[in-house]
């Protein structure tokens, strides 16, 4: 037998992360995640939506913006309204054409799929979660598909990511993030959701609380109750986008695309994809990927407000929103915000060089900035 070590970017030795995802290797590892995960697959639509340079230069000149722009972490800053670029800016290690790992705004996704499914009659957000999977576990069997999608659910999935021994991390094995920890196994994703326990998965503390398995069950769930693949469901989306990069994301060993954090777009695409939002669903070609009354429903602050300070928006239908705008955070320092009132989308790509890659007073300013400029550009 030849002599062989473990995979250094993918390690977990050194931490409670592995080498790529450590705050001095972070910024290179957003910007190629990629390339790094072990699983991964690619989309790309065979129509492009073009977009126009039509520059407004005093958006970068507001104080709120140019703050960020500052930023060390900052990598993609950008604002379409409709086809036209209103502004964009990057910094010297990144520009317009490269992927960047989004993580949980890939979360959005489930809004589309999930409104389609409703609205087709295939899924009842009333129903229990064990009407459709018999054989999850005690953490999911009995909430709702409604609580699921609003992160309305209680159960012992912790997504404390500076805790070696929370079970995000194994989670980030199954999608091969990264190694094993010595002596542990690597399970696909459904066998490890349906690990996850509870004795009540009533939410009593009054606000959402975020568990990036809910997604993978959502994802599991609509494609068991519509009977099409995860991934169909997925190009559709890149299709009525019109990207012109690929959309990446990351997958278990079984080929489960990561629905909960595991897309990397460049910031044009993501944009492109946000434009989604602000048409209410409508494809490049009329073809709709969401369903139009489940987005208007969604914005109308029906899920549970967000944990304070950031208690202005609420956790709706796996998007956060305060009411007019569709948004969505990712772990390390992404945002990507639409406004269908204005048509206006905006996205700020960034990696946090902290210990925890979490930082709630960079997110509460950040996306108060996206906000504004939504409204008012």
């Amino acid at each position: 037998m030849l002599a062989s070590t473990l995979n250094p970017d993918l390690d977990v030795s050194v931490g409670s992360h592995a080498r790529w995802n450590l705050p001095d290797y972070r910024r290179l590892g957003f910007h190629n995640l990629h390339t790094t995960a072990r699983y991964g697959m690619s989309l790309r639509a065979p129509r492009v939506l073009p977009l126009q340079k039509d520059l407004d230069w005093t958006i970068g000149e507001r104080p709120a913006v140019a703050r960020f722009l500052a930023m060390r972490h900052f990598s993609a800053f950008l604002v379409l309204r409709g086809e036209r670029i209103l502004y964009e800016a990057y910094a010297p290690d990144f520009g317009p054409g490269r992927p960047h790992a989004i993580m949980s705004v890939t979360k959005t996704t489930l809004n589309f799929i999930l409104g389609r499914a409703v609205a087709s009659g295939v899924v009842d957000l009333d129903h229990k979660i064990r009407t459709y999977l018999p054989q999850i576990g005690t953490g999911y069997a009995d909430a709702t598909v409604r609580a699921v999608a609003d992160m309305d659910v209680a159960n012992d999935f912790s997504e404390d990511y500076g805790n070696p021994r929370s079970n995000i991390n194994a989670m980030r094995t199954a999608f091969g993030w990264q190694l094993p920890a010595k002596g542990a196994t690597e399970d696909p994703i459904r066998p490890f959701v349906c690990g996850i326990k509870s004795d009540d998965v009533v939410n009593h503390t009054g606000y959402s609380l975020y568990k990036s398995a809910n997604s993978d069950v959502l994802g599991w769930l609509v494609e068991r109750a519509s009977g099409k693949a995860l991934r169909e469901w997925l190009l559709e989306i890149v299709e009525a986008a019109g990207i012109e990069g690929c959309f990446h994301i990351t997958c278990d060993r079984q080929g489960v695309p990561q629905v909960s954090g595991g897309a990397s777009l460049s910031a044009r695409d993501l944009g492109r994809y946000g434009l989604l939002f602000a048409r209410q669903g409508e494809g490049i070609a009329g073809q709709r990927v969401g369903d139009a009354t489940f987005m208007e429903e969604t914005r109308r602050l029906v899920g549970p407000r967000l944990p304070k300070p950031r208690d202005a928006t609420s956790y709706s239908r796996h998007v956060t929103t305060n009411g007019t705008w569709f948004g969505h955070g990712g772990i390390g320092g992404q945002y990507m915000l639409a406004n269908p009132d204005t048509g206006v989308v905006v996205v700020y790509l960034g990696v946090l060089e902290n210990g925890s890659s979490d930082d709630t007073p960079f997110f509460t300013a950040l996306v108060e900035m996206m906000s504004e400029v939504a409204a008012e550009c």
